[in-house]
């Protein structure tokens, strides 16, 4: 699709690119998508250790389904008055 693009093509290009967005709005434009790149990356490694956690808690929920029984809760301390 591409193979017959030239340096001359890619300077056409950059050419419309400023005549459309002007040479002011550039700059912002670059700042802009860096900023998307950026937390797009972020909320990527969040998913990432999201799902690791996920992971790791449903090994160790098969753990406990195994055959081991979690700890109980212990009891509430009762006080000898009766009027409670």
């Amino acid at each position: 699709m591409f193979q017959g693009l030239t340096g001359w093509h890619l300077l056409v290009v950059l050419a419309v690119i400023l005549l459309l967005f002007g040479a002011a709005k550039l700059p912002a434009l670059a700042k802009s998508m860096g900023q998307s790149a950026r937390v797009f990356k972020s909320e990527m490694k969040e998913m990432k250790r999201d799902d690791e956690i996920s992971t790791s808690s449903a090994d160790a929920s098969r753990v406990t389904d195994a055959g081991t029984t979690p700890p109980a809760a212990p009891e509430p301390r009762r006080s000898n008055d009766p009027t409670v």
